[in-house]
C-alpha cells in the first residue's frame, strides 16, 4: 500500500468530511516553487499554498529571521507584553498599504479575523450596523464573514441563520454578462429599496476576486464606490487578503485602482508561510475603539512577525511586484493560446491581474455553460503528472494560477506544459464518457 494511500485512510478515519480533501497525496518537503511527497515524487506548485508563498516556500530570509527569533522567545502576547516585532511590522504596514492619511494598524492571525475586526471598526467608527459586500465574493469561514461570503456552496449552505444586515449586490463579471453599471444600478436599488445608505457601516470588496473566480475590479468602478462612500458616510473596506503583496503586480491590488480604503485587511502572502494577518486603516477610524476592544491571545505572534518583516525586504530586494507581472503575461501569453487553438474550445474566457490569472472552462463557448467536471479531471490529470492546481468560481469551472512569485520561469514553462498535456488528457476522457 502506498504511503499516500495510507495517508489518505488515516485521514478519513480522524478529520471530519467537510475539510474537503482537494487530493490524494501528503507532502514530506516544499522548496520554493516545488513539493515533494512522502514517496519522493516532485510537484510544480501553482497553488503557493492559497497565495501563501509569494516568496516561495522556506524563503532562505524568512527561514534565517525566524530561526533567530526562535532562538530569544515564541510567545508572550503583545497586549500584556510588548515586543519590537509587533510595532515594527505595524510602522511597516502604516507605510506600505494606500492612502496619504495617518494610519493605524494592529495584527490578528487569520484573513477571516482581519476581516471580523475591520467589521468591528466599521461599525464602532459609524454607529452604523449594515455591510454590502458583492455575489462571488470569499470573506471567510466565520459566521460574520461567511455571511458577507456571496457563495451559498460550500461556504454558507447548512449554516443558517446567518449574521443580519448583510447585503449583496452582483460583482462586475462581463464574461457572465454582469457589466459596472449593472453593479452601480443594483447597489442603487439596495439603497432605495432595502436599507437607507445612512445605516451602512462600510461597503467591502476584493480588488480582484479570489474564490469568486479571479474577477478583477475596474478602476472606474472602485472610484465610483469611493465616491459613494464619501457621499453617505460610509467606510470602504478593501479585502486584499489573496491580493496583496506583489502578487498582483503592486504591493497591494489598489494600488491599480488609484483609490484609498478606509481599512485594508491582509493576511496569506504576508507571513511567508506563519500564520498572521492585519488590519490598517485611518487612524481617525482605527481609534474609535477603546482599550480592551481588539485583541487576541496569539495575534502577532513573535515568529509570524519576523516572518513578514522579512518578506516585506524579499519584496523589495527582489523586485517581485515587476516580476508577478512577467509571470503573469507568461501564464496568459499560454492560456490566450489555448483560447485560439481549435483543440481547445473549452476555453472560454482567461482574465486576472499581475500573477493572479485564472482560465474559465466551458462545455460550450455559445451558451458559456460551465464544465465542472472538465475542471475536476483537469486537476486530477495534472497532479497525476506532478503538477497543483487551484479550482475557483461560483460554478466551480474556474482554475487559477497563483505560483510563487520566485518561481523560476523554467519550471513555470514546465508547469504549463504539464497543465496543456492534463488538460488534452481531461478533454479525452469526457469525450468517452459522453
Amino acid at each position: 500500500m502506498s504511503q499516500n494511500k495510507t495517508f489518505t485512510e488515516r485521514r478519513k478515519a480522524a478529520i471530519p468530511a467537510g475539510l474537503a480533501q482537494h487530493l490524494d497525496m501528503m507532502i514530506d518537503r516544499a522548496e520554493n516553487a516545488e513539493y515533494w511527497d512522502e514517496a519522493g515524487k516532485r510537484y510544480i506548485d501553482f497553488g503557493a499554498g492559497i497565495a501563501v508563498a509569494n516568496t516561495g516556500h522556506r524563503h532562505p530570509k524568512v527561514v534565517a529571521q525566524v530561526k533567530s527569533q526562535l532562538d530569544r522567545y515564541t510567545h508572550v502576547s503583545f497586549q500584556t507584553t510588548p515586543y519590537e516585532g509587533y510595532l515594527a511590522l505595524c510602522e511597516r504596514l502604516n507605510t506600505l498599504t494606500p492612502g496619504d492619511f495617518p494610519k493605524k494598524t494592529f495584527l490578528v492571525n487569520t484573513g477571516a479575523e482581519a476581516n471580523e475586526n475591520a467589521i468591528k471598526v466599521a461599525r464602532a467608527a459609524t454607529g452604523r450596523s449594515a455591510f454590502v459586500a458583492f455575489s462571488g465574493a470569499f470573506h471567510g469561514r466565520t459566521l460574520m464573514t461567511m455571511s458577507l461570503t456571496g457563495k451559498t456552496v460550500p461556504y454558507k449552505a447548512g449554516f443558517g441563520p446567518l449574521v443580519p444586515d448583510v447585503y449583496h449586490v452582483p460583482f462586475p463579471t462581463p464574461y457572465r454578462g454582469i457589466t459596472e453599471a449593472d453593479s452601480l444600478r443594483a447597489l442603487d436599488t439596495l439603497f432605495k429599496s432595502e436599507v437607507d445608505p445612512g445605516r451602512v457601516a462600510g461597503i467591502i470588496i476584493e480588488p480582484v476576486q479570489g474564490e469568486g473566480g479571479f474577477n478583477p475590479a475596474s478602476a472606474s468602478l472602485m472610484r465610483s464606490l469611493r465616491q459613494l462612500c464619501d457621499t453617505h458616510g460610509i467606510l470602504l473596506i478593501a479585502d486584499e487578503i489573496q491580493t496583496g503583496f506583489c502578487r498582483t503586480g503592486r504591493m497591494f491590488a489598489m494600488e491599480h485602482m488609484g483609490v484609498a480604503p478606509d481599512i485594508i485587511t491582509m493576511a496569506k502572502g504576508l507571513g511567508g508561510g506563519f500564520p498572521i494577518a492585519a488590519i490598517t486603516g485611518r487612524a481617525s477610524v482605527m481609534d474609535k475603539i477603546p482599550a480592551g476592544g481588539l485583541g487576541s491571545t496569539f495575534a502577532g505572534n513573535p515568529l509570524s512577525c519576523a516572518a513578514a518583516l522579512a518578506v516585506i525586504d524579499i519584496l523589495a530586494e527582489e523586485s517581485l511586484a515587476e516580476r508577478a507581472i512577467q509571470v503573469g503575461e507568461r501564464v496568459t501569453r499560454r492560456f490566450k493560446a489555448w483560447s485560439d487553438d481549435d483543440r481547445f474550445q473549452c476555453v472560454g474566457d482567461v482574465r486576472g491581474l499581475g500573477a493572479m490569472v485564472a482560465v474559465e472552462f466551458v462545455k460550450d463557448r455559445e451558451s458559456r455553460e460551465p464544465w465542472p467536471e472538465l475542471v475536476k479531471a483537469l486537476t486530477r490529470s495534472a497532479a497525476d503528472r506532478g503538477l497543483i492546481l487551484l479550482t475557483c468560481g461560483v460554478y466551480g469551472n474556474v482554475v487559477r494560477v497563483l505560483a510563487p512569485l520566485t518561481i523560476p520561469f523554467a519550471q513555470l514553462e514546465e508547469g504549463l506544459d504539464i497543465f496543456e498535456a492534463a488538460l488534452q488528457e481531461a478533454l479525452a476522457e469526457s469525450r468517452e464518457l459522453a
